[in-house]
């Protein structure tokens, strides 16, 4: 079986994957090479026949905390890697490297993921922070303990929302307006109210949970999973997900271009409070206005 730096690989049971992120001193950020093992996980798991169903799970009391703000250079970093989709251009000047890193890393990656014709579980406790969002909502149902809660600080950043603005199919429209404006979190048993969440239980019990519904479902003809996840997935994408996805990708690199135009970077600091802003190495910017 291979093993990974911040990933862990496991069957916990037959016909059960279970992927279990592991950089628990970051809780679980996501620089480059950690969405790329990721990536590899998932793809060790989709490509085993055995397999019928996967769990995405997480050591340490945070699923994860987002995307690694520390990593300073994403792009030069991505080209250590052998990239998983058809987008070029991650050497070119101006807007074209970022927009093309991050069409490879966040959305092209969560469609990778939310297309596996296997049915996915995410198991959540802690905080589920913007770029964790990313990995729960390709997932096909997920199961929070009680502490879970999940937040999209996008608009503090100046940003329209993450990458994968999935908001408005997993909240309702409203909900996602209130989610992205506000900044708030939201509590498990208020995901599971929306209908984000499937199920709510005690953290001691996520795990355990997890696999029973796993084990339940893999009791079915994997054919028969992998045509009732396509039937349900083709439902959304004839309703317009793509389309509006791609929009709002679009809007979130001229949000980028902006900042970088502002403040020489890609996220506006003026809406973070000066502490965070400082933790996260986005006080003080230079305006090029």
């Amino acid at each position: 079986m291979k093993t990974f730096d911040h990933i862990i690989y496991e069957t916990p049971s037959e016909h059960v994957g279970r992927i279990v992120l592991n950089r628990v001193q970051t809780r679980n950020s996501q620089d480059t090479h950690f969405l790329y093992e990721l990536n590899e996980a998932f793809d060790i798991a989709a490509q085993d026949d055995e397999i019928k169903v996967i769990i995405l799970a997480a050591n340490g009391p945070h699923f994860s905390s987002g995307h690694d703000l520390r990593e300073r250079n994403g792009v030069e970093a991505l080209k250590q890697h052998r990239t998983v989709g058809t987008w070029c251009g991650f050497s070119c000047a101006g807007a074209e490297a970022q927009m093309s890193r991050e069409k490879e890393l966040y959305i092209g990656l969560c469609e990778r993921w939310r297309n596996i014709p296997k049915p996915t579980i995410a198991a959540v406790q802690g905080r589920c922070i913007m770029g964790g969002l990313m990995l729960v909502w390709p997932c096909d149902i997920i199961i929070a303990s009680e502490d879970a809660q999940f937040v999209d600080y996008a608009t503090s950043f100046g940003v329209n929302g993450v990458e994968y603005l999935a908001h408005p199919w997993e909240m309702g429209a409203r909900k996602a307006k209130e989610f992205l404006f506000t900044c708030d979190s939201m509590s498990a048993a208020e995901a599971h109210r929306l209908g984000m969440v499937n199920h709510v239980v005690p953290l001691a019990q996520l795990q355990d949970f997890t696999l029973t519904m796993a084990k339940k479902i893999a009791m079915k003809p994997l054919f028969a999973l992998k045509l009732a996840k396509e039937s349900v997935n083709a439902m959304e994408d004839v309703q317009g997900r793509v389309a509006a996805m791609n929009t709002s990708f679009a809007m979130h690199q001229l949000a980028h271009t902006h900042n970088l135009k502002l403040f020489n970077m890609l996220l506006d600091p003026s809406g973070l409070p000066p502490e965070t802003a400082k933790t996260l190495g986005l006080a003080a910017p230079r305006s090029n206005s």
